[in-house]
């Protein structure tokens, strides 16, 4: 009698908890971060590889014929989807991709879209989730109803953890002496274990409502939990319990994120939808459960695959599936997707994550449910995460040569400058090995970079003060100099001491000679270049010394991209933003209020500037961008500290404005230059982020005049002058004399 009154008086008090805890489970929302809606367009670089994975983005599953919104399926050079939102949602979409032999460089990419049989140069599709944000906690987690997860995955799991799950109270006696006996006779290479899902739910889930440790091995905990178990089954359905465990079932670390649930699991161990998975795949993240920690498909294969196995069997044995389908199964290989995580944009996600923070305090934390609408494209996500990746591929072999085993670090950071919306960023080479965000966090010296905000200053100097004097065409002597500055002797020397002598105020920009451009900002003022910096508002504000010139000061990639927003909107500064709404209860009730742009310089002289960028891409240090195929319209600028510290590429189009660092993270030099280590990760990106885009060219403000000049003397070009180019001048600044050099 005293026995069934302890268990009478531990049912009710659990029912009361199982009650409450119900109740917030069922009332649960996480609160979720999307990226912009995903395009397709005519030309995109896209494989179909790449593209079935913005698919798999987005929730699409894989099925014959895609007879119902939300599925697709792959035919040769061909993707037919069903939309479910967008500009053609619910309409076949059928699209069309070009192929190119193995070895050329060309990417493949797509060729044509048919809406409904109708040709489209453009479709917009949703828009793709990037993760949930769980408050005051590392974990990755994705809620899905168990109408979504496929019905392999589900039988893997009853398999190997419960296969009596539809017939027991909530305890299994059954399983229970089952299990001690495989035990004791040792005849299998794993032990059986006993508790069922609803107990694994319980102690993962309700048990900590009652006591301290509900992990501990104690006769107590298991006893209490056998007892919750039962008062769970009888305050929920089969169908709630299974479906509220494989949405929380701990399924291991990626990162500093702790994986939950089988849809979550599914992006970080295969890269795609949990709709997708198959039987291989399925058995797979069954097995995990056991043990995620010596499990793991990424640090112990051999063990995974063995797991794998063992689940196959179980499911043929239980007859969820036939003994050949487990047989070819278990022949395949274990394939994961190493850098799953990075999908998920997670150095962005941490980003939005302090913003958020910081604009609306205790947000995530809130009871309500919230959906955060940030600027993230996911389809330049990708190709920024694959340039940086194949970047430092590149880098690590230049660093082997020179005997350098310290492996680089970068960043990349992508913005419109037209309303600094984030496209794109990277913090590093992996998430899963560190946190750090190099990107937002990392200040180091610009270096060469700065130098574009020299000219700037000396040019709006100029317009101040009523002066025709110093042009884009302007000589300055480009020779070993030492600059006294308060008594103090400043000797800066060219990249590998190589001097030109005299040399356009354009040339000395384009191949970024330090001597000359130091000579610029004497004659401009250092405080005024420092004044300039101070108004754009980015940055550590640099000193007045001659070093300025030469960015011997500290801002992030962040901070950098902010400042060069000031070429293509001709002299103003546009805010970085990364969220554009935030939706709380179904309300759009939260909206970021925009930076106003703000003028730091004249449109006429910031022109003069941009197309002294442009030549760098032509004829200088960025050369490297023309000569691979890229045509758009574009400027851009090497960036390298004196001691080869830091190697930086800034550059842009009307459209996209793009920065990549590269480095060390113990600021040791890397010793290559920005055209070394940085440049080619910029033009790996913006050649397949701006692929089937048009040529957008920059619009000239009023008050420039055009002129043929001579690009050694910067004078009028007369029919002998062999290198002859086009430069933009201040209405009355344009030089009268002409080449004498090249003269007949």
């Amino acid at each position: 009698m005293v026995g069934l009154a302890i268990l009478g008086y531990y049912f009710v008090v659990f029912s009361r908890v199982v009650d409450a805890r119900l109740h917030g489970e069922r009332q649960r929302v996480l609160p979720h971060v999307y990226a912009r809606p995903f395009e397709i367009r005519r030309g995109q670089a896209l494989s179909i590889e790449q593209f079935v994975d913005r698919l798999n983005d987005l929730g699409y599953a894989n099925r014959p014929g895609a007879a119902r919104a939300g599925e697709f399926v792959v035919d040769r050079a061909t993707v037919l989807l069903r939309p479910k939102g967008g500009n053609a949602a619910g309409s076949p979409v059928r699209v069309s991709f070009r192929t190119t032999p193995k070895k050329a460089q060309a990417p493949s990419g797509i060729e044509r879209l048919d809406v409904g049989g109708q040709v489209r140069e453009s479709v917009t599709l949703e828009t793709p989730m990037l993760t949930s944000l769980i408050a005051s906690a590392r974990q990755k987690r994705r809620q899905v109803p168990l109408a979504t997860i496929p019905d392999v995955t589900v039988k893997a799991v009853l398999a190997i953890e419960d296969r009596r799950f539809y017939g027991h109270p909530g305890v299994d006696p059954i399983r229970m002496v089952g299990a001690l006996r495989q035990n004791l006779r040792g005849d299998r290479p794993y032990l059986e274990g006993a508790s069922t899902i609803t107990q694994q739910l319980v102690k993962n889930v309700f048990l900590a409502e009652v006591i301290a440790n509900p992990t501990a091995k104690s006769y107590r905990r298991k006893m209490l939990e056998q007892i919750m178990a039962i008062v769970l089954e009888r305050r929920a359905s089969k169908a709630e319990i299974l479906e509220l465990y494989l949405n929380d079932v701990y399924l291991g670390q990626r990162g500093s994120f702790a994986i939950h649930g089988v849809a979550e699991a599914a992006r970080l161990i295969f890269g795609k939808d949990v709709s997708n998975l198959t039987l291989a795949e399925s058995a797979t993240i069954a097995g995990i459960i056991h043990s995620p920690p010596a499990l793991s498909p990424f640090s112990s294969p051999a063990r995974s695959r063995d797991r794998r196995n063992v689940v196959l069997r179980e499911m043929a044995d239980a007859g969820y599936v036939t003994e050949e389908a487990a047989r070819a199964a278990m022949a395949e290989p274990l394939t994961v997707v190493a850098r799953a995580l990075e999908a998920e944009a997670p150095y962005f996600v941490d980003f939005v994550d302090e913003t958020l923070d910081t604009q609306f305090p205790g947000l995530t934390g809130a009871a309500t449910s919230l959906d955060v609408y940030t600027t993230l494209d996911v389809h330049f996500q990708r190709f920024a995460q694959d340039a940086v990746r194949q970047g430092l591929e590149r880098v690590d072999e230049l660093l082997k040569r020179r005997k350098r085993r310290q492996p680089a670090q970068a960043a990349l950071i992508a913005l419109d400058p037209r309303n600094g919306d984030v496209l794109a960023l990277v913090g590093g080479r992996s998430y899963n090995q560190t946190q750090f965000n190099r990107a937002t966090i990392a200040k180091r010296q610009p270096g060469s970079a700065f130098k574009p905000f020299v000219f700037l200053a000396a040019f709006d100097r100029q317009v101040n003060e009523g002066l025709t004097t110093l042009t884009p065409a302007s000589l300055v002597t480009d020779e070993p100099t030492t600059f006294i500055f308060e008594d103090k002797a400043y000797e800066p020397g060219n990249y590998e001491d190589d001097y030109e002598g005299p040399v356009t105020l354009r040339r000395a920009l384009a191949k970024s000679l330090n001597n000359a451009t130091v000579k610029v900002a004497e004659s401009a003022g250092y405080w005024m270049i420092a004044d300039l910096w101070r108004r754009i508002g980015t940055g550590t504000p640099p000193q007045p010394y001659p070093s300025i010139a030469l960015g011997v000061f500290e801002a992030t990639p962040l901070e950098v991209a902010t400042a060069y927003t000031v070429f293509p909107n001709l002299g103003q500064v546009r805010q970085p933003r990364s969220i554009l709404r935030v939706v709380r209860g179904g309300r759009e009730d939260l909206l970021p209020k925009p930076a106003a742009p703000r003028r730091v310089a004249h449109p006429e002289t910031t022109y003069l500037v941009l197309n002294m960028l442009r030549g760098v891409l032509s004829e200088g240090t960025g050369a490297e961008v023309r000569g691979s195929g890229f045509l758009l319209d574009a400027g851009g600028k090497t960036g390298t500290t004196n001691d080869l510290r830091d190697a930086w590429f800034v550059g842009f189009t009307p459209e996209l404005l793009t920065v990549v660092w590269v480095g060390f993270d113990d600021n040791q030099p890397i010793g290559l230059s920005g055209a070394q280590a940085a440049l080619p990760i910029w033009l790996s990106f913006m050649t397949r982020a701006l692929a089937g885009h048009a040529d957008v060219q920059f619009q000239a403000p009023a008050g420039l005049v055009w002129v043929d000049i001579d690009r050694d003397t910067g004078k009028l070009a007369v029919p002998g002058c062999p290198r002859v180019l086009r430069e933009a001048f201040l209405a009355g600044t344009e030089p009268t004399e002409s080449c004498s050099l090249h003269k007949f």
